[in-house]
């Protein structure tokens, strides 16, 4: 009785559970990759591309279903496949809002296809199916094994590694591209490159959060860090960290309250962070306007011979 009167009972022993152990490792690294390649996303104005993958993963991931293949060859090969399409139908391997729409509109057509055949040839399987669309759909951090915990990280690793080896050029063409060209930064090779680790990316942070929901831990962390700071590496890093944090806050409150999803958790968390850090950045402005406003009416007031 005083368990379900404090939800908060046990957490003490929350690492004692292995699921939770694995989860924690898989997410942890996960949020690090979606936090820094987020960060780049929100940066060049491409949140738009992170949305149309966030359909791409669920379509691969019923696609790999429906044809009995590993439902990660899917996702990762989809969102990539998708991502390097829209780099290079796009200009300077930036894909824009009209090819984004076009292959986002294809992708849902493909994904019905996918799903008719995908029911279709799983029923009467004792609604496995439909879990496993569902753990698509929504996620299933908690429900990864070991190995594919494992798996997980190292892939979420491979592009925090790849983000900071890429980073300072990046930054500079995220920046100002044409500046960037004219100092011979290989802007196209750096498009490309971006668009295979988004996808990459995408495809990880599917199986922790969902594809629905997967766009709220790409923007909402950056969208933060960008405002608590205007200094790009310091926000690139604060952007990975409120990540993190969104993860191992959404984690601990399913385990409070198992009925609670860990993605909303998650979702929720960043999302509340963001509320914070606009309204720290709203009040940081009207501070300024308001110190700005004092100093015209000194001098206007304040010295004669100044103000005239």
């Amino acid at each position: 009785m005083t368990g379900a009167l404090n939800p908060l009972t046990g957490l003490e022993h929350m690492f004692d559970q292995p699921f939770l152990r694995t989860a924690f490792l898989a997410g942890t690294c996960i949020a690090l990759a979606a936090g820094l390649v987020g960060y780049f996303v929100v940066l060049r104005g491409q949140v738009f591309t992170g949305d149309a993958l966030s359909h791409v993963a669920f379509t691969g991931a019923l696609a790999a279903l429906a044809f009995g293949i590993d439902l990660r060859a899917g996702l990762y090969g989809a969102c990539v496949v998708f991502a390097v399409l829209m780099a290079v139908l796009g200009r300077r391997a930036t894909a824009d809002d009209t090819v984004i729409g076009s292959v986002f509109a294809w992708i849902l057509g493909l994904g019905a296809l996918f799903l008719t055949i995908f029911t279709t040839s799983q029923s009467g399987t004792g609604g496995v199916g439909g879990t496993a669309g569902v753990n698509v759909l929504f996620g299933s951090v908690l429900g990864l094994s070991g190995g594919q915990a494992l798996g997980d990280a190292v892939v979420s690793l491979v592009v925090v590694a790849a983000i900071i080896a890429i980073g300072r050029p990046l930054l500079f063409t995220s920046l100002d591209e044409a500046v960037a060209s004219a100092r011979g930064v290989p802007v196209r090779a750096l498009g490309y490159a971006f668009f295979v680790l988004v996808g990459i990316t995408a495809g990880v942070a599917t199986q922790a959060i969902g594809a629905l929901l997967l766009l709220g831990l790409l923007a909402a962390p950056a969208g933060a860090s960008q405002r608590f700071t205007s200094k790009p590496f310091a926000a690139l890093w604060l952007s990975a960290g409120i990540a993190v944090v969104s993860v191992w806050a959404g984690l601990t409150l399913a385990y409070a309250a198992p009925r609670m999803p860990p993605s909303f958790g998650i979702v929720g968390v960043a999302t509340l962070l963001y509320a914070v850090a606009f309204a720290v950045s709203w009040f940081r402005a009207g501070r300024g306007r308001r110190r700005v406003g004092e100093r015209r009416s000194t001098v206007s007031t304040g010295d004669g011979s100044r103000a005239r």
